[in-house]
């Protein structure tokens, strides 16, 4: 860089050395030193810079993104060649701006001058970007028959498909293709990506076939979209087939191919092997670590995604928008909101918090841990939504049952013209209608989704609507829902029927429910514990251990592990866990001490134990005792002695907090005046009060 700088400064009047400096300038990507030779070159050749020069001048801003000298040197030409209107094109549409790009090809059409065969690669670039139902990517379509370079030039040809492909026109991409007399690896390419971006991985996987068929061979990115395919499809079996295909080829040793081959196995519920694939790999890049920590987070390894994380950080990687997007979904099912903060400040910092990915995944993230102030600050300063956040504030507001929130950003989303509300958004507003008891606005968006947004009701929104139908008393209509169902109800339909009937005393019911749930998951143990709960409630017990019974008979026919209870807190960086009865902790005796008097405290408040859903026939008094010990209570216990005042208390139980937790919750807030927050394998229960104690509020 500098000999071609210095050779200029000697012989400026040398064309070919300040080409070489040009040249030289947008190798280190400095515009300093292309301002510099433009600068000596107007100093030494003008009043009129030659052609072959003022080409250069437009390549250089061009390639720099300095769109506003770009055009500058463009129209200073007095002679502007094909050369110089193609640098321009080019830049334009590789930097994000077809307009620009588009209006210079249109200004060539108009000097009478003919586009080249790369001329048309660059304006088809450019029309892809347009919206859907232009003309202007066909208007050049026919230009380039026009002029011979369709369908028989393989460069213009490629880029035609993919233009029809990313603007959505299938029917004239695929007539394209077929025209194609050769078509080369890179024309199958188009089709194999572009099919695996619009979410037809199918198409892929026969595209690659063909591609086998016709005597091609595969390339890097012809590989890397086979592994994307199958990660789509879930073809476990074929992409561990073409893992070997991948080995015995040669194809292991590139990055981008191992990257895929991590998102794979990540996808397809494997992150054991997606560690194997990474931990195999001899040259790693940003986008490895961001494929690992992914990985992780899909398959619900919250603390194993987080790690991968910090070892990206270590290895000296910078953190980018997909990598923080990613570790951020794992502080939610952590329900570590200091590791969230963390990140938002690294996002900051790193000057990716405007990002709309990580934005979204803030704001799911602070709406999930309970945050949902934080959460809706990030929301409305967000300069621009996507589908995600919107969805993301709508689920916020679903975890905390603020259905009226809810309904209102829902409208707002509808209004704005945005975005279109997709299935995640309806099951999201659904949710919030069951948990906020507005069944008449849920039921109604149900049974009108079809017709005013398109969506076809699934598993999901049926399992929804019969939670929020059974929530409110309404077991009986929730049951003619599922028998109505045009599809086979999942676990989820018959588990929220039966969570309803156990809530309501619908013993007879929820039998019906369980036995549907011991056909399709019968080595689930929580459905046995769930029925056994409901017989309990009944006083039942005979039901429960009785050897004439269903339940019975169904438990003892194979002994089902059971995951023990447990809570846990955070505090000075340490995981404190917590079981029922547990006395091995070192602040047992505190913590005890601490139960006694707020039990006194909350009794004198109003408070009786909800003791029916104990599953042992016992002495009134001993179930009371039994309840107390339950290990979010335990937890909170301790957070209540450790954690300061006006520091929220946040706990996390692997299993569904129990109605007496959630009550006596309630209860402690009020007293003891510190904000709790509880977060179960279902859902995350709040439970504030204001400083002072004046003003109670609870949020289901």
């Amino acid at each position: 860089m500098r000999r071609a700088a210095a050779a200029a400064a000697v012989a400026p009047a040398d064309p070919q050395l300040l080409a070489a400096a040009f040249e030289s300038a947008i190798a280190s990507r400095s515009p300093r030193l292309g301002r510099a030779a433009h600068a000596r070159a107007l100093r030494l050749i003008a009043p009129a810079l030659p052609p072959f020069i003022c080409a250069h001048l437009v390549n250089l801003y061009s390639k720099l993104d300095l769109p506003a000298a770009a055009a500058a040197a463009l129209a200073s030409d007095p002679h502007p060649t094909v050369v110089s209107y193609t640098a321009f094109i080019s830049g334009a549409a590789q930097h994000g701006r077809p307009l620009p790009a588009l209006s210079a090809f249109a200004g060539m059409l108009r000097l009478g001058l003919r586009p080249n065969d790369f001329t048309f690669p660059s304006a088809f670039k450019a029309a892809a970007s347009a919206p859907p139902r232009s003309t202007i990517g066909p208007q050049i379509h026919s230009l380039a028959i026009r002029f011979g370079y369709l369908p028989v030039d393989p460069f213009v040809s490629c880029a035609a498909l993919d233009m029809y492909f990313k603007t959505g026109r299938l029917k004239l991409a695929r007539h394209l293709f077929g025209e194609m007399p050769n078509r080369n690896v890179v024309a199958w390419n188009a089709v194999m990506t572009n099919a695996v971006l619009d979410g037809r991985p199918l198409e892929t996987i026969e595209a690659y076939f063909g591609l086998r068929e016709a005597g091609g061979l595969p390339n890097v990115v012809s590989v890397c979209a086979f592994f994307n395919a199958c990660a789509g499809a879930m073809y476990l079996s074929l992409g561990e087939q073409f893992h070997g295909f991948v080995v015995k080829c040669g194809f292991e040793m590139d990055v981008s191919v191992l990257n895929s081959m991590v998102d794979f196995y990540g996808k397809c519920r494997c992150a054991g092997k997606a560690r194997a694939v990474f931990d195999g790999m001899g040259v790693r890049n940003s986008v490895s670590w961001c494929s690992m920590v992914a990985a992780y987070a899909q398959n619900g390894a919250e603390e194993e995604a987080f790690a991968a994380y910090l070892g990206a950080r270590r290895s000296g990687e910078e953190p980018t928008d997909f990598m923080v997007s990613s570790a951020l979904t794992t502080c939610a099912g952590l329900l570590g909101l200091h590791l969230g903060r963390a990140l938002h400040a690294v996002a900051v910092r790193s000057c990716i918090d405007a990002n709309i990915f990580v934005a979204s995944a803030l704001v799911d993230m602070y709406g999930k841990c309970g945050c949902v102030e934080d959460a809706e600050q990030i929301f409305y300063e967000t300069p621009q939504r996507n589908l995600v956040t919107w969805n993301a504030m709508i689920g916020g507001y679903a975890h905390i049952g603020d259905a009226q929130n809810a309904l209102l950003v829902f409208d707002d989303m509808i209004r704005s013209g945005e975005t279109a509300p997709n299935y995640i958004t309806l099951v999201n507003v659904i949710t919030s209608c069951s948990r906020g008891g507005l069944t008449k606005d849920g039921y109604e968006l149900f049974e009108t989704m079809r017709e005013r947004f398109g969506i076809e009701p699934r598993t999901e929104h049926y399992a929804c609507v019969v939670d929020l139908l059974g929530r409110a008393g309404m077991e009986e209509q929730a049951y003619e829902v599922i028998q109505g169902m045009p599809m086979r109800p999942s676990i989820s339909v018959w588990g929220a029927l039966l969570g309803a009937c156990k809530m309501h005393g619908k013993t007879e019911l929820g039998r019906i429910a369980a036995e549907k749930l011991f056909e399709l998951d019968p080595q689930d143990s929580g459905n046995h514990v769930l029925l056994s709960n409901m017989f309990a409630s009944a006083g039942r017990f005979q039901a429960i251990s009785g050897p004439n019974t269903d339940t019975h008979t169904q438990t003892n026919k194979k002994p089902l592990p059971k995951d023990p209870g447990c809570s846990w807190v955070t505090w000075k960086n340490v995981v404190h866990v917590f079981r029922a009865k547990d006395t091995k902790h070192e602040m047992y005796n505190e913590i005890q001490a601490l139960l006694s008097k707020l039990r006194k405290q909350m009794q004198a408040a109003g408070y009786m134990p909800d003791t029916q859903y104990s599953l042992y026939d016992l002495e009134e008094e001993e179930k009371e005792s039994e309840v107390f010990q339950h290990s979010e209570k335990l937890a909170l216990a301790f957070g209540l002695i450790c954690i300061p005042p006006g520091v929220p208390i946040r706990i996390m139980k692997n299993l569904r907090i129990c109605v007496d937790c959630h009550r006596a919750f309630k209860f402690i807030s009020g007293i003891v005046g510190r904000e709790i927050i509880v977060r179960d394998n279902n859902r995350p229960e709040v439970s504030r009060i204001q400083l002072g104690g004046v003003d109670r509020k609870t949020l289901y």
